[in-house]
């Protein structure tokens, strides 16, 4: 008599025990090689990320280092036009929209996956009519039936089957979130880059249309003087050169401007037109050194890292669906209802009825399946753990290609700087020697052709220092924080 009584506790707890129990290997993020500093920091950056001062505070000490990548990009792109573009592209643009329909998606199938942990319940109900004539000695009659039921199924996820597979989707979805802030990173470095494009082509048409007015009017000069038999016809072609080769740059610029506006426009989510513009490129504002931040919060910041792990772990789960098919399978299914052949009667009276049904189901011989698809799911994911550690070494190239970029183009731009002043000089000093009858026009020629290709020059490095910055912050893990 005492023993009776356990067993039910028994077969309970025995039941809760099996329900808790879950398949398949628990994911552990896996161990990846994460430099002490980037590859291209400058040397005060990197000395201060491997050293702490000896005076430090602990709080100084755990304190995680700054990053530009941490920043909002309307704190990095400070000109006010390229900002209402950036708004509009991220609301209007089609890769944004895609993606965030994926994300809808993925929350759907989430619903659809969870589901299956629950019981299913379902209700419906009939009514039948049937008049037979008088067939003989058989009378006429007429048969009326109704019947309600409702009905409920439940498959006990003893192995947690449905639980891992509620795993993968709840993962597949913050896959999709974290690919969903990698479009609208990409969307907005693609925008800077267009936008600092298109004013470097405006500065160099500028600089064109400037510069052929002013040999315009040296042409004249020079044709007069040559008319008055002071210069040769020889000074009036070189001149008509510098003139036509200022010339010949402008309908280029123009159609590249016009190029690079329909580039904007689609990333706008607009048919191609104008564009409309803010700062020049000379007044975008820009330090000359950005902070890199830790390598290791790295990691937590790249949308296409976090995109990958969740993937991994998504693959992961599914190595426990695929095991927990080796399992038996237990289901339970029942109705009940009332039916009556009268339907004043149908909810009183002897009308009840129902059913219960219990089944399991144990794989026996499945010519192989169960263990290929075990073999799938661990090589899926062992692809996958392959291209999350492959992506995080690419994050780190990135920002190092990056440093590196934004520490020479800056350098470079400098150097420019002083070639377009020197050229500048010399062109003004050849024009002197000229006046003064000391030299030939070809001297002019050759130093005004070298000054109009350093002034170009200089608004080419002015833009790819811009670039660069915002490839840098793009590699950093900025742009998509709202």
């Amino acid at each position: 008599m005492i023993g009776i009584p356990r067993r039910p506790y028994f077969l309970f707890a025995l039941v809760l025990t099996l329900a808790g129990c879950t398949v398949g290997p628990r994911y552990k993020r896996p161990t990846v090689d994460v430099p002490g500093t980037y590859r291209g920091s400058a040397p005060e950056a990197a000395a201060d990320t491997q050293s702490q001062p000896a005076t430090s505070s602990p709080a100084e000490t755990n304190r995680p280092a700054e990053s530009i990548g941490d920043a909002k990009w309307w704190e990095v792109f400070q000109d006010a036009q390229l900002q209402s573009l950036i708004r509009t592209a991220l609301k209007n643009n089609y890769d944004v929209r895609i993606a965030a329909t994926r994300v809808l998606q993925a929350q759907a199938q989430l619903g659809i996956t969870r589901a299956d942990q629950l019981p299913s319940l379902s209700a419906g109900g009939n009514i039948t009519s049937q008049q037979n004539p008088q067939l003989g000695p058989i009378p006429a009659y007429e048969l009326t039936q109704g019947q309600v039921t409702a009905s409920a199924a439940y498959n006990f996820d003893f192995w947690g089957k449905f639980r891992r597979a509620t795993e993968a989707a709840r993962a597949t979805l913050l896959a999709n979130e974290w690919a969903q802030k990698e479009v609208m990173a990409t969307l907005v470095a693609n925008l800077a880059t267009a936008y600092f494009q298109l004013r470097e082509l405006d500065l160099e048409l500028e600089i064109s249309k400037r510069t052929f007015n002013s040999r315009s009017d040296s042409l004249k000069l020079t044709q007069t003087l040559e008319q008055h038999g002071i210069d040769s016809l020889l000074d009036v072609r070189q001149s008509e050169q510098l003139v036509y080769t200022a010339a010949t740059e402008i309908p280029d610029f123009e159609r590249q401007i016009a190029l690079q506006e329909n580039a904007i426009s689609i990333l706008l989510g607009y048919n191609p037109g104008d564009v409309p513009r803010g700062l020049k490129l000379t007044e975008q504002p820009h330090a000359p050194e950005v902070p890199a931040g830790l390598p290791s919060a790295l990691l937590e910041r790249r949308p296409d890292v976090r995109e990958a792990e969740q993937n991994l772990i998504a693959a992961n789960a599914q190595i426990g669906v695929a095991r927990a098919a080796y399992f038996p399978q237990l289901s339970l299914t029942g109705a009940a209802g009332f039916e009556s052949p009268a339907l004043t009667n149908l909810f009183t009276g002897p009308a009840g009825i129902w059913n219960l049904a219990a089944s399991v189901t144990q794989p026996i011989f499945e010519g192989g399946r169960l263990k290929s698809n075990v073999r799938l799911a661990e090589a899926q994911h062992e692809q996958l753990l392959l291209t999350y550690q492959q992506t995080i070494q690419g994050a780190f190239r990135d920002v190092s290609n990056g440093l590196v970029a934004y520490r020479k183009d800056r350098e470079f731009r400098i150097q420019e700087e002083h070639l377009l002043a020197s050229a500048q000089d010399a062109a003004r000093l050849s024009e002197v020697r000229f006046k003064a009858g000391t030299t030939d026009y070809l001297e002019v020629l050759t130093n005004e052709t070298n000054s109009f290709s350093a002034e170009l020059g200089l608004a080419q490095a002015q833009a790819n220092e811009l670039v660069s910055l915002v490839q840098l912050y793009q590699a950093l893990g900025g742009g998509w924080q709202q």
